[in-house]
């Protein structure tokens, strides 16, 4: 605990000293606010513009959120369908690299044309760039299943729903939620570009506004807020994986002791 507790405040202050020396270069060396405005600076003006940042917030947090559950529930469907069918392993691979090798991003005004203005094409593009790492990983986490596991099974006349719950999904967890934790970062990518592009509101759209006005004290105030929102997401993802995998722990404990 007292080690834990030590590291969360040497991390507290590796921040606390990077922006300390960033208010000290800004001001020794005297860079105008247009140019790099001081830490300082930035959060008088999250203070300044909170009501209308705040309201931003709301829907790029929407918009990451459906992204990345949307990336979610394909992306794992998928992922099942290649690890325990070849034939939809031969379909979807070669798609799926080509998805990926695709610039999602320039087609982003392309969604804007198919989807409208306004909140779809924000989850449209967070989704596709996001779900590429769910498929790789869930599949890999389930093909990768001791063999000797699945055999011990089959000896006791387990069906391929119990071998799948009890094995093989526990077995992945690990490498769903590396995949989460890449994944929720992209979908946070996907909906700022989208905000770019097909969006009258957001935090994306706050950036780009500021920057066609030269406001970049404005700019760097909403991209503070965006990095707090993508941190506490991230964080989100971390919690639920500490539960699921206690929880993972304990059934196959259970489990174990009841066979």
């Amino acid at each position: 605990m007292k080690k834990n507790a030590l590291l969360h405040f040497w991390q507290l202050m590796t921040f606390v000293l990077f922006f300390l020396a960033w208010e000290v270069l800004v001001r020794v060396l005297g860079v105008k606010p247009v140019i790099l405005p001081a830490p300082t600076v930035i959060f008088e003006q999250i203070w300044a513009h909170r009501a209308m940042l705040l309201q931003n917030t709301w829907p790029t947090f929407v918009a990451i959120g459906l992204g990345f559950t949307y990336a979610f529930i394909v992306g794992f469907a998928i992922a099942v369908g290649i690890a325990f069918s070849r034939t939809v392993r031969e379909i979807t691979y070669p798609f799926l690299i080509v998805a990926q090798i695709l610039p999602k991003i320039a087609f982003a005004p392309l969604f804007l044309i198919w989807f409208g203005f306004g909140l779809t094409p924000k989850i449209v593009i967070a989704a596709l760039i996001a779900f590429f790492p769910i498929v790789i990983n869930t599949a890999k986490g389930l093909t990768s299943v001791d063999p000797e596991l699945l055999q011990y099974l089959d000896s006791l006349g387990a069906s391929p729903r119990e071998k799948f719950m009890r094995v093989s999904l526990p077995w992945a967890m690990p490498y769903i939620f590396a995949a989460l934790k890449i994944s929720i970062t992209l979908a946070i990518v996907g909906a700022v570009v989208g905000e770019f592009v097909a969006a009258g509101e957001g935090l994306g759209y706050v950036i780009n506004s500021a920057n066609i006005a030269l406001d970049t004290q404005l700019m760097f105030a909403a991209i503070t807020v965006l990095s707090v929102l993508g941190v506490l997401m991230f964080m989100a993802v971390v919690a639920v994986e500490r539960l699921v995998t206690k929880s993972s722990s304990l059934a196959v404990d259970t489990g174990s002791a009841t066979m």
